[in-house]
Order: C-alpha cells, then sequence, then structure tokens
C-alpha cells in the first residue's frame, strides 16, 4: 500500500479509454501531482509539514499556472481531472509540440497504446473495475465484496501507545495523523502515523499490498537515507503504520523552491543519497518501484538535511535470477520493461534517471499531454540533451544521465556503479557499496565454458581505470585474504554482514549454491574481473567496438585455436536439435578453423543470446 499525496491521488483506473488533455483549469479538488500510474493506497504522512501550513497551498498556485511555466516537468497531468467526475468540459485532442513526435515510430501510426491495458490491470488491482471492462485478467484479485480476511495479526494496542493528533494529509485509501507516543523512553516524540480503513481494501491483492508494505518495512532496517519504521497495528476498522516523521518536506518541494532545477554539485548531493538507499534495498532483494520525488522527504528544514526514502506500498522482495511481470509505478517515471511486464531492481536505476534528468535541467525526459501519450514516450522516445541547459552542462553529468535512462536493462547503470560514475565517485568521498549485481555475474562466468572464460579474461585486460574502479572497490568489499585472492567463505561473510531480514526473505544466501565451485578454489582480483564484468554494460559505451578490437587481439594470441563447430555448439549448449551448421558457421574463420572476429563477439554475450540466435 502506499503512502498516498496529502490530498486525493488521481485514479487512473475511472476510464478505460485514454482522454487528451485540455486548457481548462483544474478543478480545485483535483491535484495536479505527477500522474501516479497505481493509484496509492494510502496517505503520505510528512507532506503536512511543507512551510508548517496547508501541504496543498503550494500545490494549488502550481495547479493554478502561476507557477508551470518555469516547471515544465509538473504541468497539469491530464490524468487528474479528466478522470474525475468534477472533470471540466473535454474537447477533441488538438496536436501539441508536446506530444510524443512520431518521428520516434518506424511505422506511419504509432502502436497501440499500452494504456487501456495498464488502466484495466490497475482496476482489478484495487478493485475498482466495472463488468467487462479489464483487458488482461488478473485471476481472482478482482473479487470484490465480503468473505475477505482482513486480519493482519498486528497488534491490536495502537491507542495504549500512542496519542493520535490532527490529520494532516488525506489520500484516495486513507488519511495521515501527527501522532505522539504516551509513554516510555520515547514519550512526547512525535511520528507519522498511516490510517488506511480496512473498508477500502475491497481486493485481496490490496490486502496483500498492506501485509507486504509491513513486511518490508521490519525487514528492511539500519540505513540512514530509509524512513524508520516503529510498528503497525490494527483494530476493527482500521490499520496504523507507525514511521519517522520527517519535517523537511518532499525532495519535490525542494525543487519547486529552487525554480525547477539544482546545480551540479547539489544534484549529486541529492543524487548520491538516494542512490546509497537504493543500492541497500536492491542488495537486499527489495525492488521498491515507485521512486520519484515525491517519495523522498528531508529529516527537517535544513539545507543539508538527510534524505529519506519513503513509501514502501508498491514495493517487493525479488530474488536476484527472477522477474517481475506486474506493472506498478508512476506514469512519468516507470521503466519501459515494466509496461513489457519483465522487470527487476534495474527498473528503479531507470526512475532515478528520471530524477536525475529532472534536478538537472528542471524538466522531465518523457512527457506528453496524456498517459498514452507518456507511455509511447517511455517505449520509444529518446531524452533530450541538445537544448539548454545541457550544453552548460559537464560531459561527464550527460553521460551519467544516459547511462541510467538506457532503454535497455541490461546495459543500465546499477544504483552501486552509478556511484562509482567518474561524475560522482570524487564528490565528498563517496562510498560505493556492494552490488548484487556481482554475484549474478559471477554464477554465470562460473558456469560458462573454458573458451568463453578465456574470452572475458581478454575483455578485461582492455579495461581502463575509470572502468577498473567499480570492479577494484568491489573486489574490496569482498575482503580478500592477504595473498589477494577470495573464496566461497569470503562472500558468504560479507553477505552475513550486509544482510537484513529482507535478504533472507528474498532468498539471496541460497543464490550462493550457485557459487559453490568457489569452495574448492581461490579467486584472484584477474579473473574476478573477467567474471564481474558485464559484456552488455560495455556495449553501452561509446568505445566498445575499440575494446572488442583489442579483446581480440588478445584471444588471437592467448586463447584462439583451431575449433569444429560441433565443439562449439557443445560448449554452447546448443543441443543436437539445433541446425549447428546454419548458427555457428559465420563463427568460425574458415582459412584456419579458429574464432572470427564476430564469434568472438557472440561468445562474450554467453549461450543465452546463442541460443535465442540459434532458435
Amino acid at each position: 500500500m502506499g503512502l498516498c499525496n496529502s490530498k486525493p491521488s488521481a485514479n487512473l483506473t475511472l476510464s478505460s479509454s485514454p482522454k487528451s488533455d485540455t486548457d481548462s483549469p483544474i478543478a480545485n479538488n483535483v491535484p495536479a501531482r505527477d500522474n501516479a500510474v497505481p493509484v496509492n493506497h494510502s496517505p503520505k504522512p510528512h507532506s503536512a509539514s511543507v512551510n508548517g501550513q496547508n501541504p496543498s497551498r503550494e500545490k494549488k498556485e502550481l495547479e493554478n499556472g502561476k507557477k508551470s511555466p518555469f516547471f515544465p516537468f509538473y504541468s497539469p497531468s491530464p490524468a487528474h481531472y479528466l478522470f474525475s467526475k468534477k472533470s471540466p468540459a473535454r474537447s477533441p485532442a488538438n496536436g501539441s509540440s508536446n506530444s510524443t513526435p512520431k518521428r520516434f515510430f518506424k511505422r506511419p501510426f504509432p502502436p497501440p497504446s499500452p494504456a487501456k491495458h495498464i488502466r484495466a490491470v490497475l482496476a482489478r488491482r484495487h478493485g475498482s473495475v466495472k463488468p467487462n471492462e479489464a483487458t488482461i485478467p488478473e485471476g481472482s484479485e478482482a473479487e470484490v465484496g465480503a468473505g475477505l480476511d482482513k486480519s493482519f495479526g498486528f497488534s491490536k494496542h495502537f491507542g495504549n501507545k500512542y496519542e493520535l493528533g490532527d490529520e494532516v494529509g488525506r489520500g484516495h485509501f486513507g488519511y495521515t495523523c501527527a501522532a505522539k507516543f504516551k509513554k516510555g523512553e520515547l514519550k512526547g516524540q512525535q511520528v507519522a502515523v498511516k490510517v488506511i480503513p480496512k473498508a477500502k481494501m475491497t481486493t485481496a491483492i490490496a490486502i496483500e499490498d498492506v501485509r507486504r508494505e509491513v513486511k518490508i518495512l521490519r525487514a528492511l532496517t539500519g540505513h540512514k537515507n530509509l524512513v524508520q519504521f516503529y510498528d503497525a497495528y490494527e483494530d476493527q476498522d482500521n490499520v496504523y503504520i507507525v514511521m519517522e516523521l520527517c519535517e523537511g518536506g518532499e525532495l519535490l518541494d525542494r525543487i519547486l523552491s529552487r525554480g525547477g532545477k539544482y546545480s551540479e554539485d547539489d544534484a549529486k548531493a541529492v543524487l548520491i543519497q538516494i542512490l546509497n538507499v537504493v543500492a541497500f534495498c536492491h542488495l537486499q532483494g527489495v525492488v521498491h518501484r515507485d521512486l520519484k520525488p515525491e517519495n523522498f522527504l528531508f529529516t527537517s528544514k535544513d539545507e543539508n538535511s538527510e534524505l529519506k526514502a519513503i513509501d514502501f506500498g508498491l514495493s517487493d522482495f525479488v530474488k536476484p535470477d527472477e522477474r517481475l511481470n506486474d506493472i506498478v509505478g508512476s506514469a512519468y517515471y516507470v521503466a519501459p520493461e515494466v509496461l513489457h511486464r519483465s522487470y527487476s531492481t534495474e527498473a528503479d536505476v531507470w526512475s532515478i534517471g528520471v530524477i536525475a534528468y529532472i534536478l538537472l535541467c528542471g524538466s522531465r525526459p518523457f512527457w506528453a499531454r496524456t498517459e498514452s501519450g507518456i507511455f509511447r514516450t517511455v517505449l520509444k522516445a529518446d531524452p533530450i540533451f541538445d537544448e539548454p541547459p545541457w550544453p552548460s552542462l559537464s560531459a561527464e553529468a550527460k553521460d551519467f544521465v544516459k547511462r541510467l535512462l538506457n532503454k535497455d536493462p541490461r546495459k543500465r547503470m546499477t544504483a552501486a556503479q552509478a556511484l562509482s560514475h567518474p561524475w560522482i565517485k570524487n564528490y565528498k568521498d563517496v562510498k560505493v557499496p556492494l552490488d548484487i549485481l556481482i554475484f549474478k555475474l559471477m554464477k554465470a562466468y562460473m558456469r560458462s565454458s573454458s573458451l568463453r572464460k578465456a574470452a572475458l579474461r581478454a575483455l578485461s585486460k582492455t579495461l581502463t581505470a575509470d572502468e577498473l574502479f567499480y570492479l577494484k572497490e568491489q573486489f574490496m568489499l569482498l575482503e580478500p585474504n592477504r595473498s589477494g585472492t577470495i573464496s566461497l567463505e569470503n562472500i558468504k561473510a560479507v553477505l552475513m554482514k550486509n544482510a537484513t531480514d529482507a535478504m533472507k526473505e528474498s532468498r539471496i544466501p541460497d543464490f550462493l549454491a550457485s557459487l559453490n565451485a568457489l569452495q574448492y578454489r581461490r579467486m584472484d582480483f584477474d579473473e574476478f574481473c573477467a567474471a564481474a564484468l558485464s559484456v552488455h554494460q560495455f556495449e553501452a559505451l561509446g568505445r566498445w567496438e575499440q575494446h572488442a578490437r583489442c579483446a581480440y587481439e588478445l584471444f588471437e594470441k592467448d586463447g584462439n585455436r583451431a575449433i569444429v563447430i560441433e565443439e562449439l555448439a557443445s560448449e554452447l549448449g546448443l543441443g543436437p536439435s539445433v541446425p549447428v551448421h546454419a548458427v555457428l558457421h559465420d563463427w568460425i574463420r574458415h582459412t584456419d578453423g579458429k574464432l572470427s572476429f564476430l564469434g568472438f563477439v557472440k561468445l562474450l554475450h554467453g549461450p543465452s543470446r546463442s541460443l535465442a540466435k540459434a532458435h
């Protein structure tokens, strides 16, 4: 269940067809906040602290057009009133320079929009679906009515421990109140209490969202940029989630107060905190799935206040080799692979890329006048980097954002890698956290053929100092022994030192079984570089061709040898039913029977791509 905005969020499931935007003023009761794809179930508990006033005051100014010329990325989203019962009269869609340009499509007409399907899925999720309206079956979650078990097993003694104060925010599925500890060491300390009425929980999946949010908040502990969770309670009517009260307001409000953008150094200070907490979550096997400026709060109004991640209502546990398929997130921040219904932790990094783009230039990288247009733009369009202020920003800043907003999640940086990027790494002693990606890559390496391992070792020898920085940091985090080598015991010890209960829930320790070969031998840094190297990410670099050619020359000297197609097929794991000669004939030079450059590059990518090509 999400932490909601301080006023009702627009319910994108109320309409089954996308509508166009108009120039009519927005009804006062509908916020011009970012277009959240899912309806957040409950209020965001801390937003009332903005300027000590009504949290909607500044946003109403924005809605009435006083600020929108300066903040193009906060132009009112049509969803907030196009789907409202009190929406103004609508006019047919007109052409707009802000709409998704058709040049992004190879076909003469845009492909069918996923928006209708997404709204239908979310309608089922939250119980607002009408008969025959949904187009994607989602099992029995859409069954609304009696018989749902709304007992969570939480403590029933909320009133004994807390004194509930005034309501400070209200959302579609609940509201937020300030509260105080009644007794004990924390007596008088203020907290935020998210109150979720059980009457709003009309589907099994909505109930499970609440249960999972509390489970994740309990399990994720110990990071300074994570909102502190105290406890969860329930009575016959409500669920109460008690958390730290952050009184500095949302990152969104800071962006607005700065005129829409940050300096590069100020943006770094914000992004380092975001990347740190997200890398922590990913190491524990938790994907947030709704990262946006509204979901980061400052602990105080101080300019250098710490930033805290909140709202784990749409978060989930994810195993290292698992892909999620349910569509959740907020429209402007949703990753392309989420719309394709196959994603993992990389989707959070895309959202950070959107936030980084906004911080640096004051506009959204993907914008359209309808949510259908937003989704099409996310899927097909490229962010603009040739308009002001981008030409005046550093090349490293642009490269940083581009590598976060790569549409191929395999080529996208991880949060830990982003902290190793040249634009970030030298800013005030940034520490690079342990990256879950290295264990995935090591698993693939350990299962690779001897030929592919030789190819990866050749590629690793072409790395520059900047490219080696991240690998050196990761290797040192594994605490090698005096001889400069690591084993399975190093990996187990380091994971246990960094583990929370969330890591156990996402079954990451079980993942170590795939690295069992390391219990019988040790790995030095040179081999670690080959094992933890992401070929897909290297492909995204402008120097990829140069790296590959140089690596092939090294491979020709040390690892290339005469090979027959059947042997290559066996090394790649291609079965007897695959027409290997048709698939692999161009991998081998006919002059000497050795691996060609094309074969070398394909071999680097491993058997998964080979098998895909074969079939």
